[in-house]
């Protein structure tokens, strides 16, 4: 097991789970989450626990690592730094963090912001330069989403800052409903079982992106990003139009989980739990080369037999 296990224990009897959370909440669903109050404390804990453990469990960060962590300016990426720095004070294992902002000379960008926390804070830092803005808006058609390219070029920089840096790792501060909402598009406009992967080899073939908060709620980095009055950039300096297919997919999922909040949790810990054999993919099973009686019992047909919804005192998932 890789040592970050042990970085945030599970067993720590203040640790905040989804329930705990939300029934802080009704107890105070107009307070403003405080740094010191009962709320907040759960809040915090609740994302270091859920980010050490999804460290643990994709094996994000070793001994010796050199972690770039990207910075936008916004509530993903402070959250992701400034959780990465508690577990490194407290990791069995020793890591470095390089706090990595891209200015793309966005009209606008207040340039200033994040080389002034990272002063104040003592992270080592670089700031790189790129015009990418003009490229863009040189490539794309006014009024389109621009995106999909501005993505392609910053990742491409970032790539090459990573070698540069010699680090071992690039973080990058996507969250639970990133993954979901990626998870939707690829299924519904891709035709594909897809999403965004908490670890992966980056596309360059060289460099390994980890996902830290793969497991965090956005409304709980919102709220922590709030409380800790993290100086947010504005992600829309660029003037580009949202990405309409992921907006309806982030309404969607918003819909569902207000008519039934495990249902959520329950498309999140599917991805986790994938039987090939209950599937269509030709090239994750071998459909023509099985017999009865060899290999394991198949499994997972009689899980909605009897009635087709479970009961409320049925425990088959093992949610977040």
């Amino acid at each position: 097991m890789n040592d970050m296990a042990a970085t945030v224990p599970l067993s720590d009897p203040i640790q905040a789970d989804d329930a705990t959370l939300a029934a802080s909440e009704n107890d105070g669903q107009n307070e403003v989450t405080a740094p010191g109050s009962r709320r907040f404390e759960l809040l915090q804990k609740n994302i270091r626990r859920l980010t050490g453990r999804a460290i643990a469990d994709f094996d994000m960060i070793r001994d010796g690592d050199v972690i770039m962590a990207c910075m936008s300016g916004g509530a993903d990426s402070y959250t992701m730094l400034d959780t990465l720095r508690y577990l490194q004070s407290v990791a069995p294992v020793k890591f470095e963090i390089i706090a990595v902002n891209l200015d793309q000379k966005q009209p606008g960008f207040p340039e200033h912001i994040l080389p002034e926390y990272f002063e104040r804070i003592g992270v080592r830092y670089r700031i790189v330069e790129e015009d990418t803005y003009s490229i863009v808006k040189d490539k794309i058609a006014p009024g389109k989403t621009t995106c999909s390219l501005c993505s392609r070029l910053r990742r491409g920089i970032l790539y090459r800052v990573a070698k540069e840096l010699g680090a071992t790792k690039i973080a990058l501060g996507h969250h639970r409903d990133d993954i979901l909402h990626t998870f939707m598009l690829n299924m519904f406009y891709g035709g594909k079982i897809k999403t965004m992967p908490p670890k992966l080899i980056a596309d360059d073939g060289e460099n390994v992106v980890i996902r830290p908060l793969a497991y965090v709620r956005e409304p709980d980095i919102k709220k922590y990003a709030a409380a800790m009055q993290f100086p947010i950039i504005p992600c829309n300096l660029c003037g580009s139009q949202p990405n309409l297919q992921r907006q309806a997919m982030r309404e969607m999922l918003n819909e569902w989980e207000k008519t039934n909040p495990l249902w959520i949790k329950s498309m999140f810990t599917a991805m986790g739990n994938i039987a090939p054999s209950h599937m269509l993919d030709r090239s994750l099973f071998d459909f023509t080369h099985f017999t009865p009686g060899q290999g394991k019992e198949a499994s997972g047909d009689t899980l909605f037999d009897r009635d087709d919804k479970l009961g409320q005192d049925q425990t088959v998932i093992n949610l977040l």
